[in-house]
This record gives structure tokens, sequence and C-alpha cells, in this order.
């Protein structure tokens, strides 16, 4: 069973998603504490690859509150782990044009934490306006329905 424990809310508005891809992510035992307990944030993550090697940029993960590290960088760089062959699929859709690898969440699954990241393309303003007309669509439709 998974359960959710930090979520990109701007993702899917912000981009196309292509697909995903769930893989491991290398964490302190002090930074596991912290994402459990409620934080961290994805404002500016993304995922590079460099000599075959997966890396999340930019995750914000405070230090635990009862954690006795001197000098930490809660936005230092942090290993993957997926296998050779999904990293070669996100790599040469990285070089694709218009294209880029975004977090989506971080889940627990059976007491370890998992990362689900897409390869995604970003949305122009009128694909934004374009979602925001069906939402409101949906919601107005949705709305009538329970009068009834």
């Amino acid at each position: 069973m998974q359960k959710l424990i930090l979520k990109n809310k701007r993702a899917f508005h912000e981009f196309e998603v292509l697909n995903k891809y769930i893989c491991g992510i290398v964490l302190a035992g002090h930074e596991v504490k912290s994402l459990k307990s409620g934080g961290g944030h994805f404002t500016g993550t993304f995922i590079t690859v460099q000599n075959g090697e997966a890396f999340v940029e930019h995750l914000h993960i405070p230090l635990y509150k009862r954690a006795t590290i001197e000098s930490y960088d809660p936005e230092h760089r942090r290993k993957l782990l997926l296998g050779k062959a999904e990293i070669a699929k996100i790599a040469t859709a990285l070089s694709t044009k218009g294209v880029t690898v975004i977090p989506l969440s971080i889940l627990e699954d059976h007491h370890l934490l998992k990362l689900e990241i897409a390869v995604a393309r970003g949305k122009k303003l009128y694909d934004k306006r374009e979602d925001i007309k069906k939402r409101d669509i949906k919601r107005r439709i949705e709305t009538s329905l329970k009068d009834y």
C-alpha cells in the first residue's frame, strides 16, 4: 500500500505528462523523518542524468527538528535508484527539445520512500486555459447533478 507523503501540486498545471516512473531515492535517516513529519517542497525541482546516473536537483528537505547535524544543505542533489534501461529512456527524452523530467510525488511504500517522476512537456498558456475551462465545466455538471 502506498501512502502519499509529498505532492507536486503545480506539475499537472504547468506540464503535460508523457511518461511516469517510480524510483527509489537515496536519503539520510533525518531526511526521511523530516519528510514523514510533513516537511519539504518541490519548488524549482528537476531531474538530471549524468554519467549514467539520475539525480534530483533542488528538492528542499528541511533539517529534522531533532537532528544534531551542523552543516546541512537542504537542497543538495540526491541520487535516484533506477535501472539502466530506464535511465537510458530518460536521457533520450531529455535530449528532445522542450522536454524535461519533473518530480510528481513522494510516496511511502512498505516503509520505503519512493519518488514518482515524469517525463513532461511544458504547457502553453492556451493549453492551461483549456484545462481550466474543462475543470469548470466538469464542476458545473457535478453541482447541477447534485441538485436533482
